[in-house]
């Protein structure tokens, strides 16, 4: 089997045993074992190296006689101290995925499941409150926990034959997908496609510096940004590094999110808690480079009458039934003096003007902060069909550090909405490599970044164009992308008519929903005031 075909079967077959239990609880108990298979084989991986440590004559610890060294080796490899100093999680011998495979058919497995984490909890303090420990509550049928270990012990990973970590990381970000996938709505709680986080970095570009996500989600933006700097690393002759911060609302996706770092070997800083980014910052200090993020489209409880004096809000008081643009200035207000940031938003965002809206989008570009507006397909992502766009903003446009072209006073228009060729499915698509490139290639010739390909930026009508705060002006600072890009642009006359019908039926339910959750909320404050309705 190529590596697709073996995390389809695998993925197939785990699918399977879920029976009545819903795809949004059982993911945490799948993704919590192929974890313990993860950290498992990297503890049986690092017993080796040690061994060959000892019998190495350049090694620190060279234990020339062959005789002693087999019981010295025996005694290293039961010493934890030899695992923390390589950073493999140390994992008692009872909490080990073999062990607990062992005892697969036992009556009791789920609580033995659950005593195993917790003793790889006690055992590594980063892991302290990050991994399932609720086996004992799953509704599963008798003897089916036991099936999905089985299945989940063919999974295998060896440093000296992969020599990365890219095994468990592929299999882990695939059953995320598929999660997705399977949830609809509710999987934009922890998950952005592939293919949009892979826009926001190939256009971002974090190579070297801070990094934060204030909706991160199970951590796609973390994992990806890190791929990119190892990837360019030996192309530039430069070595990158990456400091992650994070804050996720939801406790169990906060753990996903952990989880996924440990995986791909990454540390961050995803606060001391989960919580509620606007109300509860847990990172109010910091000034990071680069700020990627997928925050949750138009919500409206987000409690913006509490926060009406709110340093963060230094272009206007974002409107209390929109969070949009409390998003944006939030994640301005965390931008180092050189800061960049990618960011994820409805559509409307470019362009609506009600609550004040207009104004703050106005101030914004007026500040000169905005730097790159793409405008996405519809069908990108799994849980909603209403268009997204890309914002890119930026506290220094000069000529320097991110770019050797002067951009202030300009602004890049990308209209990416016929840019994807792929197609997962019936009802969703992606952009391909090429399209990728295509995107972001536009982007850093236009800046003349590092990651520029060397060609000259050129407008291309219907694609791309740059046009001066003077032009965004006369448009009355809408920033949708079709406004300037010009030809090829017939607004949707192209879209496939069943493909626009569902679209806009999916975008009418959406606000139909929305319609009526607000007529509850009136119905019960007029309630409240003694008026019947």
């Amino acid at each position: 089997m190529t590596n697709d075909e073996f995390k389809s079967t695998l993925w197939g077959a785990a699918d399977k045993l879920r029976g009545s239990v819903a795809a949004a609880t059982y993911k945490y108990p799948v993704l919590g074992l192929v974890f313990l298979k993860y950290v498992s084989d990297m503890f049986d991986a690092q017993a080796q190296v040690i061994v060959k440590r000892l019998a190495d004559p350049k090694a620190e610890y060279y234990i020339p006689d062959e005789d002693s060294r087999g019981e010295i080796a025996t005694q290293f490899t039961q010493d934890k101290t030899f695992y923390d100093a390589d950073n493999v999680f140390w994992v008692p011998p009872n909490a080990h995925f073999s062990a607990l495979l062992a005892q697969a058919a036992a009556p009791d497995l789920a609580q033995r499941l659950d005593k195993a984490l917790g003793e790889i909890e006690a055992e590594n303090p980063s892991l302290k409150g990050v991994l399932y420990r609720e086996f004992s509550r799953l509704e599963l049928e008798p003897g089916k926990l036991g099936e999905l270990m089985q299945l989940l012990a063919k999974l295998s990973f060896d440093p000296g034959r992969h020599g990365s970590r890219d095994v468990f990381g592929e299999v882990y970000e695939y059953f995320l997908g598929q999660f997705a996938l399977k949830e609809g709505a509710r999987a934009g709680e922890f998950y952005t496609p592939k293919s949009v986080v892979n826009l926001l970095v190939e256009i971002l570009a974090p190579f070297k510096g801070t990094i934060y996500d204030p909706a991160c989600g199970s951590g796609g933006m973390f994992v990806q940004s890190a791929r990119f700097k190892d990837a360019h690393a030996a192309t530039l002759k430069k070595k990158g590094d990456l400091a992650i911060y994070g804050q996720e609302l939801m406790a169990a996706t906060r753990r996903l999110a952990l989880m996924n770092l440990a995986v791909h070997g990454l540390h961050g800083d995803l606060g001391a808690t989960y919580g509620d980014t606007f109300h509860n910052d847990q990172h109010k200090t910091l000034r990071a480079d680069y700020v990627l993020a997928n925050p949750p489209f138009n919500i409206s409880d987000w409690g913006g009458d509490k926060l009406a004096d709110d340093p963060r809000w230094v272009h206007g008081i974002p409107p209390k039934g929109n969070a949009n643009f409390a998003w944006l200035q939030h994640m301005l207000a965390r931008l180092s003096s050189r800061g960049r940031a990618g960011i994820v938003l409805a559509n409307g965002s470019m362009s609506s003007q009600q609550s004040g809206e207009g104004d703050i989008r106005r101030s914004m570009v007026q500040d000169d902060v905005v730097e790159c507006m793409v405008a996405l397909p519809g069908q990108l992502f799994s849980n909603t069909q209403i268009p997204a766009c890309l914002w890119f903003l930026s506290k220094d446009k000069g000529a320097g550090d991110n770019g050797s072209i002067d951009r202030r006073g300009q602004v890049l228009f990308i209209d990416a909405r016929k840019a994807a060729s792929g197609r997962i499915s019936r009802t969703q698509i992606e952009f391909t490599d090429e399209d990728l490139q295509r995107i972001a290639q536009a982007y850093h010739r236009w800046r003349g970044t590092q990651f520029s390909d060397g060609e000259e930026y050129t407008d291309e009508p219907g694609f791309c164009y740059g046009a001066s705060l003077e032009e965004i002006e006369k448009h009355g600072f809408v920033l949708t992308p079709g406004r300037y890009v010009g030809a090829l642009m017939q607004e949707d006359d192209d879209e496939a008519f069943g493909e626009k019908m569902d679209r806009l039926t999916a975008e009418l339910a959406e606000q139909m929903a929305k319609g009526a959750e607000l007529d509850a909320v009136i119905r019960e404050r007029l309630g409240a005031l003694g008026y019947g309705v």
